[in-house]
């Protein structure tokens, strides 16, 4: 049932995107497919791009699987950002990429996060492989993203399987289709905790930080930036990502949390 609605869904944005790169606003404009944990540095380098260098863009907000399907499919993607390399390797494989324009754009990390006000553990900790995870559901569920496919859920399944704490709380899971999602079920005290990455905890403020998840425990988080093959042939979008890239670009996502990458 979860992959029939997920396949809906594509099917559904790719029809959104299709009708907007066929109206007369969308032939001018460079579109972004960009990861939804990263929708607020998004939007502040493209206000930018537009005030400061004249280049029209609008970006499109989902999970790097569901985009990544679009972009496979044929959706008219000029740049893509994913929010880990599994699904820009799989583009890229696949020949969709300008391989040689891929690069590594930023960095993140991952917290568990309760409603705010309402966190179930005494103190902010450190989630280890003794934490009484299901103790501090109560019968709740965890929000995480998919952990098959969305990489904020690929990333948290890592770390609970690292820290031993996976097959205790793999039946009690609140799947999400993206990061955003999973932390509005915590916003909404829909459930008792989740975990979401750590910038996503930052643009909150229905939300408390209750435990840091270390970053030893799942492999690094890496969002990778690469032009795809329409996207390779427009100087606007080039000289977007070039403002991506720029110090003014990455201040836009260092600013919001994100971690630079050397």
């Amino acid at each position: 049932m979860i992959h029939l609605l997920r396949d809906r869904l594509s099917a559904i944005l790719f029809m959104i995107t299709l009708c907007w790169s066929n109206s007369g606003v969308a032939q001018d404009r460079v579109l972004v497919f960009a990861a939804a944990s990263t929708r607020e540095a998004v939007e502040a380098v493209l206000e930018m791009s537009r005030r400061d260098h004249g280049i029209g863009a609008t970006a499109s907000f989902a999970s790097s699987a569901v985009l990544a399907r679009q972009i496979e499919s044929g959706a008219p993607a000029d740049l893509y950002i994913s929010a880990n390399v599994k699904w820009m390797d799989r583009i890229e494989a696949a020949g969709l990429l300008d391989p040689e324009s891929r690069r590594n754009l930023i960095g993140n990390g991952l917290v568990m996060v309760a409603p705010r006000g309402r966190s179930p553990l005494p103190t902010e900790t450190a989630l280890t492989a003794g934490s009484p995870i299901l103790e501090w559901l109560a019968g709740g569920r965890l929000a995480i993203g998919e952990p098959n496919s969305v990489p904020a859920g690929i990333y948290a399944r890592q770390s609970l399987a690292a820290l031993g704490l996976w097959e205790a709380v793999k039946g009690h899971l609140a799947p999400s289709g993206d990061v955003r999602a999973a932390m509005a079920l915590v916003e909404r005290d829909a459930v008792p905790l989740g975990i979401v990455y750590s910038t996503d905890a930052k643009a909150s403020r229905k939300v408390d930080v209750v435990a840091q998840i270390p970053r030893a425990s799942h492999a690094p988080i890496r969002y990778p930036i690469a032009l795809t093959q329409k996207g390779a042939k427009s100087p606007q979008a080039i000289a977007l990502m070039r403002l991506f890239l720029s110090p003014e670009g990455q201040a836009s996502f260092t600013s919001r949390g994100f971690i630079a990458i050397d």
